[in-house]
């Protein structure tokens, strides 16, 4: 889980500084994309970790 904060965090200072920054809007484009890959980080960590939890009944 904290993998996925960091990459929330680098991507919030990311897109801050490629928006405010004139000339550097690349950086929010890559801000963008570290944005949605932790998205899918955190889905696929979701998804394998709900599997393991189930209980017995």
């Amino acid at each position: 889980m904290m993998f996925f904060l960091l990459l929330v965090i680098a991507a919030i200072v990311l897109g801050i500084i490629g928006a405010v920054v004139k000339g550097l809007l690349y950086l929010l484009i890559i801000g963008i994309v570290v944005f949605v890959a932790a998205l899918v980080y955190l889905g696929v960590h979701l998804r394998r970790s709900g599997r393991h939890r189930r209980t017995l009944r």
